[in-house]
């Protein structure tokens, strides 16, 4: 069985940049995925483009040049394989972690593929891989999805898109564009979202104001049939024809993941994991969090740009650690 200093879970931007830093400081580790390379950029939309700009969004010291200031979704793909072949970085893809148990040498670890044994872990998971649920009858249908790629499969269709945030906004401007028959936007809400990109929010208010689109303000959907659907509304229940939903309604860590291995929650923090600000290491001796999992239900609190921070923060621990104990 292979024995490590460090496995990092997760291989998104975040999970390799503790991986270079974990190389540089001579540590022995390995990144592991359930999924392929930077798996949650690789499942957003096609023509998704980025809030930050490219430089923001560099590691490991490997310049990051877009064709614009604010890259795409294929320039971040491209720029993190580059990254990890350069740095000739240390990963197991689609090989998910089975379960973690802690003993005197730190962790043995069961993956999909083998067993090993660590003496620290970080879990870099993010949040992207497990929407909220609307919790309503029809929302198991095949015509119901958390995710969206791409424009192209709602054309002449009747569209309805559940939230008010980024991914409900480009989502409907790209279908309205793209000629679906009907967007129909379900808001909690009074308006949309003020944390929407500023270059986009006039144009979904605009084609709101105009009746391109349609939006139910400080409304939610109750019910999803084959062929229709009902939105509970400040005037009553008004049900409409729907091909399509997008449930767009935001994602959440693994907290069943971080439970199994002792990480406990902060009941006052929108339920954030607990770890020390400072080192980044939770109540679990050994474990630490990098990136956006760190936040919790407040999943707009950490982006690639200002947790990068994270894997100088572990590692610069563990090493003081190891030096302590000699």
């Amino acid at each position: 069985m292979q024995n490590i200093d460090l496995l990092i879970i997760g291989a998104g931007p975040i999970g390799l940049a503790c991986g270079i830093k974990a190389e540089s400081a001579g540590l022995t580790y390995l990144i592991v995925d359930k999924g392929t390379l930077v798996n949650s950029i690789y499942h957003y939309p096609y023509g998704m483009t980025f809030f930050s700009t490219s430089d923001k969004l560099e590691i490991g010291g490997v310049p990051f040049i877009s064709h614009n200031p604010k890259p795409t979704r294929m320039e971040a793909l491209e720029y993190y394989r580059r990254v990890t072949s350069s740095h000739q970085l240390k990963t197991s893809l689609y090989n998910a972690v089975k379960k973690v148990e802690k003993n005197d040498a730190g962790f043995k670890v069961n993956t999909e593929k083998f067993d090993l044994q660590a003496e620290n872990i970080i879990v870099a998971t993010g949040f992207y891989d497990l929407p909220h649920n609307l919790g309503i009858a029809g929302e198991d249908l095949p015509k119901v999805s958390h995710y969206y790629k791409e424009a192209h499969p709602y054309f002449d269709m009747k569209l309805a898109i559940v939230g008010a945030a980024n991914s409900a906004v480009d989502a409907a401007l790209e279908c309205y564009r793209k000629r679906a028959k009907e967007v129909t936007m379900i808001i909690r809400e009074e308006e949309i979202r003020k944390t929407v990109k500023y270059w986009v929010k006039p144009d979904i208010e605009n084609r709101i104001k105009e009746g391109s689109i349609k939006a139910y303000f400080e409304s939610e959907i109750s019910s999803i049939r084959g062929n229709e659907i009902d939105i509970e509304t400040p005037e009553g229940k008004v049900t409409i024809e729907n091909d399509f939903v997008l449930a767009m309604t935001g994602y959440e860590p693994n907290y069943e993941f971080l439970s199994d291995m002792g990480v406990k929650k902060n009941q006052e923090s929108p339920y954030a994991p607990i770890y020390d600000p400072k080192s980044m290491e939770t109540n679990v001796e050994g474990i630490y969090l990098a990136g956006v999992i760190c936040g919790g239900m407040e999943t707009n609190k950490w982006f690639i740009e200002n947790s990068r921070v994270h894997a100088d923060m572990i590692i610069d621990d563990i090493k003081n650690k190891k030096m302590a104990f000699k």
